[in-house]
């Protein structure tokens, strides 16, 4: 069975994440989403309210795959993917600039564990998108609609403002 891992704090999920898992879902016989748990990082919802939130995406997408398992990890994604066995670690990337840092991880992870690491060139339309951008706008009240599924906006909305 070819399994692939798409990690990321996914705090929130966008629709540039979506779409990774969702091509990501079309070249392996699973996906498991790792919702990476970060310690040291502020998150705006819970690793389970993330979970869900990805999961309820995913359930609503009118493209859902039926292969795609949710999941969450703390520690390296090599021993997620080593404990799981994992072959592939799934990467979208949006520019050169995520090339450098995400080029130096995967051969980190392939050196540590024999992970191979795929990167997926993002869709244009989302090019610009991410989970932290996302947020900034929420809170000052900007629209984020078409930037994440609609089961995150409401959620996002309220989650921000607060």
């Amino acid at each position: 069975m070819r399994r692939a891992v798409c990690p990321g704090s996914f705090d929130p999920i966008t629709n540039g994440h979506l779409d990774i898992i969702i091509r990501a879902s079309r070249l392996f016989d699973e996906v498991v989403v790792a919702v990476l748990i970060n310690k040291n990082k502020a998150t705006l919802f819970t690793v389970e309210e993330r979970m869900e939130l990805i999961r309820e995406a995913l359930r609503d997408h009118p493209m859902a795959p039926t292969n795609v398992v949710v999941d969450s990890s703390h520690g390296l994604v090599v021993d997620f993917c080593r404990s799981r066995g994992i072959q592939s670690i799934v990467k979208g990337l949006r520019a050169v600039s995520d090339f450098d840092y995400e080029l130096q991880m995967a051969q980190m992870n392939n050196s540590l564990a024999g992970v191979e690491t795929l990167f997926m060139s993002t869709n244009p339309q989302y090019a610009f998108l991410s989970s932290s951008l996302v947020k900034e706008v929420a809170r000052y009240g900007g629209e984020v609609s078409g930037l994440v599924p609609d089961v995150v906006l409401k959620q996002l909305r309220e989650r921000a403002q607060n």
